[in-house]
């Protein structure tokens, strides 16, 4: 049995190995810089309605703690969380400050395990919605703005930094899914799972965190995900070509 507190100094150290790595890259690469500085305002948006419809919908199905602890907010600052910001921007995946939710709460027409099912779903899910009108944004753009406008400084700056913005809720929604705790799709897939292995997600959490983090750092959980997000990218830019017959 893994100790909680040896596992969360060892993630720690990892993380913080990997965004040292990141800024080296960042001080001697302007062009890696310039996209950290696009990235900040897609981590923004992408965390803070993540956050935001996790207690929204929390607190549709009947619970107020979100409200009560001030989460039912779009501003940024109530949402992020230092690490998971910083992971977002260096690593490529990363999180928001947890919104608390009491499942007791949640109404009775539906399970307590259930109703954690929808609220964990609902951040990815707001993800890949702002990643689909994003897309609708910039193919409306390139359609209606004029080729002067696109191709001008201010038009270069602003395509790529709706498609940064695209990419991180796409990346973030994604990265959530994957059915491994503490993340969400771990929950989204608890009212499937048999009883004993509830309990082994449960009782082993820190331990897959931590195990989590070392298939990251070796790239083996990039490998696994980053063709989805590939494909869950490449089928909303298709998605806005086809509405602005483009």
């Amino acid at each position: 049995m893994f100790n909680f507190s040896i596992d969360k100094r060892a993630i720690y150290i990892l993380i913080a190995i990997m965004v040292i790595t990141k800024i080296v890259e960042y001080t001697t690469n302007t062009g890696a810089l310039f996209s950290l500085l696009l990235s900040i305002p897609g981590v923004l948006i992408a965390i803070t309605f993540h956050e935001f419809a996790h207690g929204y919908v929390a607190y549709k199905l009947g619970d107020n703690t979100a409200k009560s602890e001030g989460r039912l907010s779009l501003n940024p600052f109530d949402h992020l969380d230092p690490i998971g910001s910083l992971m977002l921007i260096f690593a490529g995946f990363g999180w928001g400050k947890p919104v608390k939710v009491n499942p007791r709460n949640y109404t009775r027409k539906l399970s307590m395990e259930t109703g954690q099912a929808i609220v964990s779903l609902a951040g990815p899910v707001m993800n890949i919605l702002l990643a689909l009108v994003f897309t609708l944004i910039y193919f409306a753009i390139y359609k209606f703005a004029g080729t002067s406008f696109i191709f001008s400084t201010t038009g270069n700056i602003v395509m790529l930094l709706i498609t940064s913005i695209i990419s991180i809720n796409v990346g973030l929604g994604v990265f959530n899914l994957i059915p491994l705790p503490p993340l969400d799709g771990s929950k989204v897939i608890m009212p499937f799972l048999p009883y004993k292995a509830k309990e082994f997600f449960i009782s082993y959490e820190t331990i897959f965190s931590f195990v989590f983090v070392i298939l990251w750092v070796t790239h083996l959980a990039g490998n696994i995900i980053s063709p989805i997000i590939e494909l869950v990218f490449t089928g909303l830019m298709n998605f806005g070509s086809f509405i602005f017959g483009m």
